[in-house]
């Protein structure tokens, strides 16, 4: 029956003015982490080792997988964090990972285990409950309340848990994760752990489930056709009517356009999509320099109420990807600028804060990036987020090619998740699967998986990169043809074999270059920054770009990389740890090639010299002089000597060579015959201070917000000394912490991040005896004969009925020198009741009753000592109610804390920078920087009150 306008009315005005009673909260505080172990149970802390393991009876989650796990001795962090990017170097680790001591040959450092206690409150009981994680490096397994949840062995597909069922509402709940990092799925740094986001989600049993609402817009003229296809399932126990209104609604708050789909039934546990067209008049495109977006909300009504409200982010734009004049963002020529980037960053590795994620986005579109290729895998949702805020072109890749019902599932799981994002542009099935690439089977995988993502979105076309078969196989299928390097073939005679293909370079340079490095250096592993075509045959970025930029029917080329990236250090082995690919360093400091890119990519007035001016020892020898400009002419001058006038070629750079004097180059550049801009590069004083440079001065109070600060050795003068390497030390104070730090030198083994080192000393030997008739105060001191002492707990409680006589109970504690420089702690859990417990005679803890099941007892100097401590408990040991109960039988372990190093880093060729993150209150962030033997610096940064995403306490 239709609802009258009056009551319709009504329920629109309640969903203005309603909050969503879906709550989305991240969940990224407060966890406990440690390592397990990838070869031995016992060191990963026992788990599936019980009679009954978690795969053989639901909620028999034992080990750190259990909810009564005791994990005070682990470390506590936020995520999301990246272990592997705090391990060491071996020579003997993995190449194509950075050397990192993790993955095959480390299994003591391949395991980690992630834990968190959290609490839902009663009210919830009524909601489904989902955890959803973002990305996790990899082969995670999931426990909540020791139920299992399930395996994902994919590092970078996102997953989620409908875990309702296992949850206590209005009492504690612990989630565990395992992950296994042993195993590379790349050839490339990978990181290791929850790198990623994590989300609980609450919703009505009735709702729009994740990720399930689609929306795609068609403009003409003054107006656009934006088509939601809504998703509601319906979770409760029985069957449910319900109306679905949608909402568009711009970015300034306004509501353009809305509908209403009326008395729909769904059956209990069933799924429905409800499809809604509406007009947008006059709409606000997305496109590169105005990124505009509209969020779609639609509401789940039941009997007047809105019981789901569910956002989806879009942009309204049009694409074509056509054969033979390349690519069309809203109906203009857009030639591809992209790079090619892996989720890498100094610093931190793999777990990028959002803010960060923006940052490098914005260092890409200074150089005139338009496009970023997600290479080679799903990226981070927040990446899509910040690229659909910034406006870069988003080339989505998946992981592995293949088409069994569980990998193209990965392809499906990467689609739905990203299709509403207006950055996303094109779809890519694979990359140089050079088993398949070239022949018929590779063919028909193509062929078949283009067929299965139309499923999913037919508004993008279907690419796979190729490297060296071009004309057979994959490329002679795909929709858009992917070229990676020109070494490998004519693009020209693929285009005309089959002209009804769009194309793009997905790959071309390969240069391999070091930041501020201008003579090559192989015993150092330092490489030459000029833009040149690689011994191996790789061409130069020129080279390359002159080749796309020519030809029309090419839609333009991606850059391999826009920043270097940790592992693959090509052409170098170890020591070298960091890739030589990109246009700007591991911390986002420019190269060279960013300038020439810039020149051509850009229409900013570019006038930039390179190499530096500080060459003592290397007078009268000549320099090679290049400059990358886009003005008509240059001319160079040495100390006021004019060393020639050229003209620049388009798409090309100049070049002199100058037998090398101290002073100043300096380079005019020329339009139409007029001077409009000069550049000069100085010979320096010698280093005479640190500089600090954030890229913004204020940061959000936000838990979250980041600052990139540059570190800068400079003279007298105030000028970066291009060939100063210092170590700096670093502190701040007020509300922000450093997060990582870097240099872009590609050999360094230096740790980019300091944090306090926590380890776990478990106790030996845990011998009993009864109390009766002992004298109490002489049996805990560490010299009581206890030859006669039985072992303890070895009958995991007394059993039912048993009388409880107070017993005796210890065992030796070893510690060392250095774990008595640190904080110690042992996190102490009742083995009875009437307890007391004495260490090398003193007593910590007396008459603790067991309703207080934990406690913890600070050991200080003058309680233990280096070598063996001796640990005594007096109880009354626990009496099972029923046989299979099970009862706490161990004592703890001692938690050492020991203090990291100050944060410190080497400069390299005059730089380094620090990562800053906020801590969440408002006020002065005093960042301190200093240098034996050069004046310090303060920089103060503004901390000012913004709003927390909403977050799982």
């Amino acid at each position: 029956m239709k609802k009258s306008f009056a009551s319709l009315c009504l329920i629109f005005i309640a969903i203005a003015l309603a909050a969503s009673p879906r709550e989305r909260l991240l969940m990224n505080y407060d966890w406990k982490f440690a390592f397990g172990h990838a070869a031995d149970v016992e060191k990963d802390f026992n788990v599936g080792t019980s009679y009954f393991t978690y795969l053989a009876k639901a909620g028999y989650g034992d080990g750190a997988a259990s909810p009564d796990f005791d994990d005070r001795t682990w470390r506590s962090l936020n995520l999301p964090h990246d272990w592997a990017v705090e391990a060491g170097f071996a020579e003997n680790a993995s190449h194509s990972h950075g050397y990192k001591a993790i993955g095959p040959g480390f299994p003591e450092s391949s395991v980690g285990w992630y834990r968190k206690n959290f609490h839902l409150p009663v009210e919830d009981d009524d909601k489904r409950i989902f955890i959803e994680f973002d990305g996790v490096y990899r082969d995670a397994r999931v426990w909540v309340n020791g139920f299992y949840c399930g395996n994902d062995p994919s590092g970078y597909t996102s997953f989620s848990f409908d875990v309702t069922e296992y949850l206590n509402f209005g009492g504690n709940n612990v989630i565990a994760v395992r992950v296994d990092a042993s195993m590379e799925e790349g050839w490339f740094y990978e990181g290791a752990g929850i790198y990623r986001h994590v989300w609980l989600t609450k919703t009505n049993p009735l709702h729009v489930p994740q990720y399930g609402a689609f929306v795609t817009t068609e403009v003409s003229d003054n107006a656009a056709e934006v088509t939601a296809r809504v998703k509601v399932l319906n979770k409760a126990l029985e069957g449910k009517t319900f109306d679905i209104r949608n909402q568009i609604v711009a970015a300034n708050g306004n509501v353009v356009a809305s509908a209403v789909m009326e008395n729909i039934s769904l059956a209990a546990m069933f799924t429905d999509e409800f499809t809604m067209k509406f007009t947008v008049d006059n709409p606000m495109l997305w496109d590169l320099d105005t990124p505009n977006l509209y969020e779609l909300h639609s509401h789940v009504i039941q009997n007047d109420a809105v019981v789901d409200t569910y956002r989806t982010t879009f942009g309204i734009r049009t694409i074509e990807w056509t054969p033979d004049r390349g690519f069309f963002l809203n109906g203009r020529h857009v030639k591809i600028k992209g790079s090619n980037n892996h989720q890498n960053h100094a610093g931190v590795g793999t777990a990028i804060p959002d803010g960060l994620h923006e940052w490098r986005l914005i260092q890409l579109k200074y150089m005139g990036n338009n496009a970023y290729r997600t290479a080679h895998y799903p990226p981070s949702p927040a990446l899509l987020e910040a690229a659909d805020r910034v406006g870069m072109l988003i080339l989505n890749e998946n992981r592995l090619m293949g088409t069994t019902d569980e990998i193209l599932d990965h392809l499906r799981r990467l689609m739905i998740r990203d299709r509403n994002h207006p950055s996303v542009v094109l779809w890519s099935i694979g990359n140089e699967e050079w088993a398949i690439e070239g022949n018929e089977r590779g063919a028909r995988m193509a062929e078949y998986m283009q067929a299965y993502a139309k499923q999913f979105d037919t508004t993008r076309p279907i690419n796979a990169a190729v490297s060296g078969t071009w004309g057979n196989g994959i490329s002679s299928v795909v929709e858009v043809m992917g070229y990676n390097y020109l070494r490998h073939g004519s693009t020209d005679a693929h285009y005309a074999k089959y002209p009804w293909q769009a194309s793009l370079g997905t790959e071309e340079g390969s240069t391999n270059t070091t930041r501020g490095i201008y003579f090559d250096d192989y015993d150092k592993q330092y490489l030459a920054a000029y833009d040149r075509d690689t011994p191996s045959g790789f061409f130069s970025i020129q080279h390359g770009w002159k080749h796309y930029a020519d030809r029309d029917y090419l839609s333009g080329m991606c850059l391999w990389t826009g920043f270097d990236y940790r592992g693959e250090p090509t052409p170098f082995g170890f020591p070298s740890v960091v890739s030589y690919f990109g246009m700007m360093d591991l911390c986002g400091l420019p190269k060279d090639n960013v300038y020439y890119l810039k020149s051509w990519w850009t229409n900013d007035p570019v006038l930039h010299i390179l190499p530096h001016w500080n060459w003592k020892g290397r007078e009268g020898e000549p320099i090679d002089v290049w400059v990358y400009s886009n003005h008509d002419e240059v001319e160079l001058f040495v100390n006021n000597r004019s060393q020639g006038r050229q003209k620049m070629e388009r798409n090309g750079h100049l070049s002199w060579q100058v037998n090398y004097v101290p002073g100043t180059l300096r380079a005019v550049g020329y339009k139409n015959g007029k001077r409009v801009q000069v550049t000069t590069v100085e010979t320096t004083g010698a280093p005479s201070g640190v500089a600090l440079e954030p890229h913004r001065a204020e940061l959000k109070g936000d838990f979250e917000d980041v600052s990139v600060v540059t570190v800068k050795i400079v003279d007298r003068k105030g000028r970066v000394v291009p060939d100063a390497n210092h170590q700096v030390y670093f502190e701040v104070s007020g509300p922000a912490q450093i997060i990582g730090v870097g240099n872009g030198d590609p050999t360094s083994h230096e740790p980019c991040r300091f944090f306090d080192e926590v380890r776990t000393v478990s106790f030996s030997k845990w011998q009993q005896m009864a109390a009766f008739g002992v004298n109490i105060s002489e049996a805990v001191m560490p010299e009581f004969f206890v030859a006669d002492w039985q072992p303890a707990f070895s009958d995991g409680g007394l059993a039912p009925g048993s009388s409880s006589l107070p017993t005796l109970y210890r065992a030796s504690l070893h510690l060392t020198e250095n774990d008595l420089k640190g904080n110690l702690n042992w996190m102490f859990r009742s083995v009875g009741n009437n307890q007391s417990v004495y260490v090398n005679g003193h007593l910590v803890g007396e008459n603790l009753d067991n309703n207080q099941r934990d406690f913890v007892f600070k050991l200080s100097g003058d309680v233990v000592r280096p070598g063996e401590n001796i640990v005594t408990v007096v109880a009354n040991p626990f009496v099972k109610v029923n046989p299979w109960d099970e009862v706490n039988t161990n004592p703890g372990a001692v938690q050492v804390i020991q203090a990291h190093e100050k944060w410190q880093r080497k400069t390299f060729n005059g730089l380094a920078q620090i990562i800053i993150q906020s801590t969440g209150k408002q006020g002065d962030v005093v960042i301190s920087a200093s240098s034996p033997g050069l004046t310090s610096v303060r920089y103060v940064i503004k901390t000012v009150k913004a709003p927390r995403r909403p977050f799982l306490q």
